[in-house]
């Protein structure tokens, strides 16, 4: 049976366009050659580093609560203490503790100073007043045994009896004589002991007073430089704060810390990959993290020589410095900042 016309030249149709594209396909482009040129070169410069760190003064103190000498041991009580952000001058007061005791052992040793004074005058008179008539005794007896040596020249004009009577006077006088002048040194040096041992019982009480009077003045702490006062936080009642007047201390607790709010640094970590930052006159951006949008600037001051890291950690970083350019009341220790190292071409100190 024959197929229909139609039917037989759409089949042809079909047949020529797939041979058509298989000769199209198998059929290979001319491969396109291209001019050969430089590459285009990258341009790798140094980078800013960032980095983070805290603001700290250059000038400070760090105010604690005073050790006491002596016996008394045990807390103080804070009895006055200036507010947190004052500004004090060199030698203001800046906190005291409770003097009543210290004050109490100040009056204690100076009477008994007073009195043992008055008993060291006392013995020094006594002691010139007995070298006095000691003196005079032996004075005495001395011209006596000078009469009797007279009456031993005048032997052989007197009778026997009286010239045995005269030799006996003699030697009389020259062992009373001899006795004195022992007995007088024995009393020199036994009073010299007495004396010694009421002046050291008075200067042994003078230490006591100095004690007591030094115990009371560190009981008022000063400010050693002029500066503003920020207050340390402490533990105390379960929570960590502030000290309060009426609070009670243990000696060498930090109270505040004192500081020149004109001069300050921002103190930074940098990772030792970017340690080549750190060069003679780097100089840097510092943003308060506090304060984002008041920007400092800042030069380099100091690093650590060599990178270290924390116990158990393979990170190293050095430690650096860099001196803020000028002062702000926002600049408070503590403060987080965003620091950021401009690069430079200067060599690392």
């Amino acid at each position: 049976m024959r197929m229909p016309r139609t039917l037989r030249v759409r089949r042809g149709m079909v047949l020529v366009c797939a041979a058509l594209l298989t000769a199209a396909c198998s059929r290979s482009r001319p491969p396109v050659a291209y001019a050969a040129g430089p590459e285009p070169a990258v341009q790798r410069g140094p980078r800013p580093v960032r980095a983070t760190g805290t603001i700290q003064p250059v000038r400070y103190f760090t105010v604690q609560a005073p050790q006491i000498t002596g016996q008394q041991s045990g807390r103080l009580t804070l009895t006055r203490l200036v507010p947190n952000g004052t500004v004090v001058k060199q030698g203001d007061l800046l906190a005291e503790y409770d003097r009543t005791q210290q004050l109490d052992n100040a009056r204690d040793a100076q009477a008994k100073f007073d009195d043992l004074s008055h008993q060291v005058e006392q013995r020094q008179a006594q002691n010139r007043a007995d070298a006095a008539k000691r003196s005079a005794d032996l004075q005495k007896a001395e011209a006596d045994l000078a009469k009797a040596e007279l009456q031993l020249s005048k032997g052989p004009l007197l009778a026997e009896i009286e010239r045995l009577k005269n030799e006996v006077k003699a030697a009389d006088a020259r062992a009373h004589v001899a006795s004195l002048k022992k007995s007088s040194r024995a009393h020199d040096v036994a009073d010299a002991a007495a004396l010694r041992i009421l002046e050291l019982q008075r200067d042994r009480q003078k230490v006591s007073l100095e004690r007591a009077l030094r115990n009371a003045e560190r009981l008022q702490i000063k400010a050693p430089l002029g500066g503003m006062v920020a207050l340390e936080s402490i533990w105390k009642g379960g929570s960590m704060g502030p000290a309060q007047e009426g609070d009670q201390m243990w000696p060498g607790q930090p109270l505040l810390r004192i500081f020149d709010p004109s001069e300050m640094e921002v103190r930074v970590s940098v990772a030792e990959t970017d340690g080549a930052s750190l060069v003679e006159g780097a100089r840097a951006e510092v943003r308060l993290d506090a304060y984002p949008d008041l920007p400092f600037r800042a030069h380099f001051a100091s690093a650590s020589p060599a990178a270290a890291s924390a116990i158990g950690s393979p990170i190293k970083t050095f430690a650096a410095r860099f001196r803020l350019e000028r002062g702000d009341p926002h600049l408070l220790p503590d403060l987080s900042a965003a620091v950021v190292i401009e690069p430079s071409g200067g060599e690392r100190r």
